[in-house]
């Protein structure tokens, strides 16, 4: 009977519209979730009989009746926070979170980039799931295994220094003095101050003294000598206040001012107090001519005064992570408390042949299904996926005035459809009057 009919075709429509309902209301409820992704119902009519029952005779439709639930993917505005700890995506692409979630075990994927360090120096969301990434070698370099993305390897051991390299222009109209290494200060005419470490990283303030030599008889060169020295105190079997030397050699200067050649007088050898004896210390000057140099990159003799151009060594102390950058490409760089600043990693991203089939998980997170196919995992900013930026987040891509105006349409869809069921009430009952 088409009253009957009516009344099914109605209470359809009122479920799908109730159903499409509590899509807006979730949308609208998570308009401050971060990473979040609306919704939105697709509605599909349905046949009043079916195909291979039907008559000549034309039928009406059952109804209606959601179909799907579709996840709208478009990008969320990124709002910037002060925790370079929170990161966003900028494109396409989901982080890759490693642990349980809901009762289930194993990888998810989330744009909510909600990131802090757990006491095992991990990132981890809310919901303490680890983010995935590359990690490095002992020399720094990123290796190709996926896995858990230590930010925080706790205290750094300290490198003791095995090459100090030392850039200066020594005076060439300085006058010869006469050395004394009792009063390198007042017998030398250069000096420049260097910071190297030993096999504990503790630190020692090293001075290196230039003393011109002789006037050179022609076609000879003009040699300068140095002295690498301490304080007595920091040497075993030193005394506090007399110098110590460490190292020395003799530096070879062309008449153009060029470094003609290097050559090493005392070898190098330090027995820092309470530390590994024999630390030996390398000094270089630049890449002298016999070097196959041009004799100008480091020390170099002009007529102009004694300073020192360049200076560094590689020793350090040991240190810990003080703070972390991101850069756009997921490449974590620590910045620890030694002054140290090597690279700790590099967050993966992963992308899909069809982020439709996707499956929701809760808590921001979805799961891969074989309709979404398996995840394309590789740096951020290669194979068109997404790239980090570091100190934001991705707000979810609510819009309220639609949302609100979707609200709209569905109660209106929900009150016509409560009239069709009762205006076949009424007919129904007009049935049952005739009988009186």
């Amino acid at each position: 009977m088409s009253i009957l009919r009516s009344l099914n075709t109605g209470a359809a429509g009122l479920r799908a519209h109730s159903d499409a309902i509590d899509v807006v209301g979730d949308n609208i409820a998570n308009v401050n979730t971060v990473g979040f992704k609306r919704s939105r119902a697709i509605f599909q009519d349905m046949l009043g009989r079916s195909i291979a029952g039907a008559s000549a005779v034309p039928s009406a439709g059952g109804g209606s009746r959601v179909s799907k639930v579709q996840q709208m993917w478009s990008q969320g505005a990124l709002m910037t926070t002060d925790s370079p700890t929170d990161l966003a995506l900028s494109g396409d692409g989901f982080f890759i979170m490693k642990g349980t979630a809901n009762g289930a075990q194993g990888n998810f994927y989330t744009r909510a980039g909600q990131f802090t360090l757990n006491s095992d120096g991990f990132l981890t969301n809310p919901s303490g799931l680890v983010l995935q990434g590359y990690g490095v070698d002992n020399l720094g370099n990123i290796q190709a295994n996926l896995g858990d993305l230590l930010i925080n390897p706790g205290t750094v051991a300290a490198t003791p220094s095995t090459l100090v390299d030392i850039a200066a222009n020594l005076d060439a109209a300085a006058v010869p003095p006469t050395w004394n290494p009792l009063d390198p200060g007042g017998t030398s005419n250069f000096s420049t101050q260097v910071t190297v470490y030993d096999s504990l990283g503790a630190a020692h303030g090293t001075t290196v003294y230039f003393v011109k030599g002789p006037a050179p008889v022609l076609p000879a060169l003009q040699t300068w000598d140095w002295h690498a020295m301490v304080d007595g105190a920091e040497i075993t079997g030193g005394t506090a206040g007399v110098p110590s030397e460490g190292a020395s050699g003799r530096l070879s200067f062309n008449t153009d001012g060029s470094l003609q050649s290097e050559t090493v007088l005392v070898p190098s050898s330090w027995d820092f107090v309470g530390a590994t004896a024999g630390q030996a210390i390398a000094f270089n000057f630049g890449t002298s001519i016999l070097e196959a140099g041009t004799g100008l990159d480091g020390t170099t003799q002009f007529a102009a005064p004694s300073t020192t151009t360049g200076i560094s060594q590689d020793g350090f102390a040991a240190g810990s992570v003080a703070a972390i950058s991101v850069s756009n490409d997921g490449v974590v760089t620590g910045f620890f408390t030694n002054g140290q600043r090597p690279t700790l990693g590099q967050v993966a991203v992963a992308d899909f042949g069809s982020v439709d089939g996707l499956a929701r998980a809760g808590d921001g997170l979805w799961a891969e299904t074989r309709e979404s196919s398996q995840p394309l995992i590789g740096p951020p900013e290669t194979g068109g996926r997404a790239a980090i930026v570091s100190g934001a987040l991705e707000q979810s891509n609510v819009d309220l005035g639609q949302e609100f105006v979707s609200l709209i349409a569905f109660q209106r869809g929900f009150q016509a459809n409560s009239k069709i069921i009762t205006t076949a009430d009424e007919m129904y009952q007009e049935l049952v009057n005739l009988k009186r």
